[in-house]
């Protein structure tokens, strides 16, 4: 099977509710700043909103997709003997909805951008930054999604995972942040706050710490045996 071949299979492999997701948000982030606009809201509200979806929003859907990444083959056992690692297949997949979900990303930025979103926000950052705001948090819960589909063998554990740590940085901000380690990983920090000066050093964190758990999964998605008693659909 040629390269090209290979991507497009794994794109249809996502399936449409994968893909659907962040060009929908994007489409009612729009939609927001443009009824915002039209009624009158206070500005400095829709603009928090608009951040807000970026910085939530994107990231759950990136981390689900991570998630849901195996046991998506029927024939999983065929391609545990292929030359092509079954390693690099996930990678392939993963590659695929990240990188499309970040390509919705960076339009739903630019929407801010050229509305002038961003300036309304006191403490958001400013130039190319502004794309951490939703990168780092979600390369993050994409690679949780990855080792926790890994470790468990299982979609509904993983996306689980995925979904309770996203929860619980909702309800338990305030907690999060009042001590340097949780700080430094909470993955809100633009627009639920956090101690000034260390937004960049949060968002360099969250990109390492992400790092490390792809590595901590890669070595799991290598066993044939828990690849194959994972789910399949």
């Amino acid at each position: 099977m040629k390269p090209l071949d290979l991507w497009a299979h794994e794109v249809r492999r996502a399936g449409p509710a994968a893909l659907a997701g962040a060009p929908a948000l994007v489409l009612l982030m729009t939609l927001l700043a443009i009824l915002g606009a039209r009624i009158g809201s206070r500005e400095s509200t829709t603009a928090f909103m608009l951040a807000g979806a970026l910085e939530m929003v994107i990231p759950l859907i990136t981390g689900m997709a991570a998630a849901s990444s195996l046991g998506r083959d029927q024939a999983v056992e065929l391609q545990l003997t292929l030359p092509v690692g079954y390693r690099s297949t996930v990678l392939r997949r993963l590659a695929v909805t990240t990188g499309w979900t970040g390509l919705c990303a960076a339009t739903g930025s630019a929407v801010l951008a050229l509305g002038g979103w961003w300036a309304l926000l006191p403490d958001a950052p400013r130039g190319l930054a502004v794309q951490l705001t939703w990168l780092a948090p979600a390369l993050w819960l994409a690679a949780l999604g990855l080792l926790a589909s890994a470790a468990f063998g299982s979609a509904v554990a993983a996306t689980t995972t995925v979904a309770f740590v996203w929860v619980a940085e909702q309800v338990v901000a305030g907690p999060l942040q009042a001590s340097l380690p949780s700080r430094l990983l909470y993955l809100f920090a633009t627009t639920r706050g956090t101690v000034p000066g260390d937004w960049t050093a949060n968002r360099v964190v969250l990109l390492c710490t992400a790092v490390l758990l792809v590595a901590a999964a890669w070595p799991l998605l290598g066993r044939d045996e828990r690849v194959l008693g994972g789910e399949k659909e």
